[in-house]
């Protein structure tokens, strides 16, 4: 289409909201935010639930297995979107990576690969319920197709920057684990709920593996985490930042998964953790 303008400009331009401005322009930027189309969600009746690489499966068959059989049971009734970590080997090749000098993107690679066992692991355990642990090549693009033929499917929780990983604020770590990753999956795809499935009941004021008398969070904003300067927290920081930012996604609960049922009753919508709730950042 050409437009001819005031100007006697003829050169030819799309007729949309950006097709003369550039994208980094700030008011262009908050011109998207104010449309009349709401954000669609692809799968809102599906939940999503990350399952802890060292805090469940690295623990072996007392742990698993009753975290396999919960899952087993909200398959039933519910849709569901399995997250993993990697755990201990993820931990270990981090060391290697760092003693021998490499970026944060190769790390990102290496956690990839070990989620992607986790995955297969439980996959194998989920088989009897119809669930598989699905390749991050094919996952996203045919995930609703997947959730509609299965009653729940597995995949890596590690999103796949790969190479493109962000850099870390503090040391060469990745800073977008398999907690991050399944919360932006969950985002994009508009999902119900986000589960993170770790090995204490959520958040304390202080570790509880350190002090057994620390202080239990049942509720807390993504600012009162900053304020409170926490020493460790038992989901990656930078969920902080993804759920401040969210437009689909609220809150995200974190449950001990030693006591399986407390999956069951969270993917069931009770408060039996710690929920972490977005803050109204509108004044920053």
């Amino acid at each position: 289409m050409t437009t001819v303008l005031e100007n006697g400009d003829r050169r030819h331009h799309l007729e949309s909201l950006l097709m003369r401005e550039s994208l980094l322009d700030k008011d262009v930027q908050k011109s998207t935010e104010a449309t009349e189309t709401p954000v669609i969600r692809m799968l809102p009746d599906t939940h999503v639930v990350k399952i802890g690489g060292r805090s469940i499966l690295d623990k072996g068959r007392s742990a698993t297995y009753p975290v396999r059989d919960a899952l087993g049971s909200l398959l039933e009734t519910k849709k569901l979107i399995i997250g993993t970590g990697g755990g201990a080997r993820t931990r270990h090749v981090f060391s290697i990576g760092i003693d021998l000098g490499m970026p944060s993107g190769v790390l990102a690679e290496l956690a990839q690969a070990d989620a992607l066992g986790n995955a297969h692991v439980l996959g194998a355990l989920l088989a009897p319920y119809g669930v598989v642990a699905i390749p991050p090549e094919v996952f996203g693009h045919l995930l609703p197709l997947f959730i509609r033929s299965v009653p729940g499917v597995i995949f890596t929780g590690v999103p796949p920057y790969s190479l493109w990983e962000h850099p870390p604020a503090i040391g060469r770590i990745p800073p977008h684990g398999s907690d991050s990753g399944a919360f932006l999956l969950a985002e994009c795809f508009g999902c119900k709920s986000v589960t993170l499935v770790k090995d204490v009941n959520g958040l304390y004021k202080e570790n509880p593996k350190n002090n057994e008398n620390a202080e239990f969070i049942r509720e807390i904003s993504t600012e009162e985490v900053r304020e409170g300067n926490f020493a460790t927290l038992p989901f990656e920081r930078v969920l902080l930042d993804l759920l401040d930012y969210s437009r689909q996604i609220s809150e995200v609960q974190i449950v001990n998964g030693l006591e399986a049922d407390n999956i069951i009753k969270a993917v069931n919508g009770e408060h039996v953790g710690t929920k972490l709730k977005k803050s109204d950042i509108s004044s920053r």
